[in-house]
Formats: structure tokens, sequence, C-alpha cells
């Protein structure tokens, strides 16, 4: 259902209204595939990991002078081997989201993970055939600013609007979507470098929030307390989808680009 010659979101539920043309409308899903770009990566995990969240310290955080003035960037050792992607707020030009895959080490297909570093798991994947097209989804941060309820301000991909930024109405609609938009590019990169698993590090309620999208992850271990309980997740791209285009067709459609990465 729309609501006037815009074809602006009439509900919340995305099952009612053209999602993928509603979100385009209002944010673009870009690779940070420059030097610039990346920065802007590192800048707003700066932002989410450290200033909003306190997950990460600052004072590990390299600085660098960036137009006359002093910035942090919030960098790790798995950032060589990364691949990344922003959500970039089309009015404001400011980016909302950010999401990186931690891809195979091109030298050691057995070089460890995240999850494996930092999680005792029940299942690993050890067979070399399979690590050669493993990827971990990690870092996924959305700016507090494109969250949308107060009280979910200090999670990671919760959703708490800052009153500084002004939303209208049917973009406030969008904002419990930022998680989506994500996922869009997840899947980008997913077939960009031939990735058909995907281990993953979430948080409970985050874990529920894709469920409703219809997106599935299965437990491979206990929770860890991590700042706060996470639940190391394996999901296959290929799996997942089709239960996606079963549970929430608007959904599937933004992730996918209406099929072209299916």
């Amino acid at each position: 259902m729309t609501n006037g010659k815009d074809g602006a979101l009439a509900a919340a539920d995305p099952r009612q209204a053209d999602l993928h043309r509603v979100f385009y409308r209002y944010f673009d899903i870009l690779p940070a595939d420059t030097e610039a770009l990346r920065r802007e990566v590192y800048k707003l995990r700066f932002q989410v990991y450290c200033v909003e969240t306190g997950f990460e310290r600052a004072e590990d955080c390299p600085e660098v002078i960036e137009d006359g003035r002093s910035v942090k960037l919030e960098i790790d050792e798995y950032d060589a081997r990364s691949a990344h992607y922003l959500v970039r707020h089309r009015r404001t030009g400011l980016y909302a989201a950010t999401v990186r895959l931690v891809l195979p080490d091109p030298v050691d297909v057995m070089a460890p993970y995240p999850i494996e570093a930092h999680c005792p798991l029940d299942e690993p994947v050890t067979d070399p055939a399979v690590r050669r097209h493993l990827a971990e989804i990690s870092r996924f941060a959305v700016s507090k600013a494109f969250k949308r309820r107060r009280g979910e301000q200090k999670t990671l991909a919760g959703i708490a609007p800052d009153p500084e930024v002004y939303f209208a109405p049917d973009e406030r609609r969008l904002l419990p979507h930022m998680t989506v938009g994500l996922f869009a590019g997840i899947l980008r990169m997913t077939r960009a470098h031939d990735i058909t698993h995907w281990y993953a590090v979430m948080e409970p309620a985050l874990l529920r929030l894709l469920r409703l999208f219809g997106i599935r992850f299965l437990p491979i271990g206990p929770d860890v307390d991590y700042h706060g309980l996470r639940r190391p997740c394996l999901a296959e791209p290929d799996k997942v989808l089709p239960m996606i285009r079963k549970i929430n067709r608007p959904v599937w459609e933004l992730i996918t680009d209406r099929g072209r990465y299916a």
C-alpha cells in the first residue's frame, strides 16, 4: 500500500509496501571500495563501537588528520582481508550503517576467523574446501542517529533517533529496516567473493529481529559474554534466501535487488 504520488510507505509492515523502491528513495547501499570510503567505514565504526557503546577502547584506535582536524579510526587485524559496505542517507549524505565480511585468508585457508578466536564452537568449519568459500559477517553497526528506540542506543544494531537529525515520517518508518539494508550489502559481497557459508556472532535480540524478516542462522556454540551475550552462528546463503522469500517477499526483494543477487 502506498500513500500519495511519491509512493511512500503507508505502514511499518514491509509486506504492505514496495520496500525496495522506498528504501532506495532515501538510502544508498554502496561498497567501500576506495581508500576514502574505507576511511568512512572506520570513522563510523569508531563512533559506534567506541563513542556510542564503549565496546572498544578509544585509546586503542589510530588517529589521523583529516581536513586539518584529528579523527580516530576503529581498525583491527581482520580488515586487511575484509570487504566492506556502507548505507548512506541520501538527503543528508550521512553514513548510517556499515558491515564487513571477513574473507578467507589468501595465503592460509585455515587462518582463524574472529569467531574462532573468541568463541568455543561446537561445530567449527574445518573442511579446507568449505573454508575457501567461508566468510564471517562482522562489525555490524548502525549509527545512533538512525536507530529507533532510545532504550536500544547501547546496542550495535538496535534502533534509537538522535533529536538533532530530522526524519520525515516515511523515513522514520524505514529505520527498523536498516538491518535489511546491511544484509543487501552482505549479499553483494557474498556473490562478489564466491562465498557459500557465513559465520556470525550476533546479539540474541538481533537474531530475533532477523527471524522476523525470514533471515535464519543456526547456533554452533554456547552464548558468550562479550559486551553482553553474543551467539556464534553459521548459515548458508543459498538456504537462507529461499526462506526469506517464503516468509517476507519485500525483504527478499530488497536484499537480492529484486532477484539480481539471488
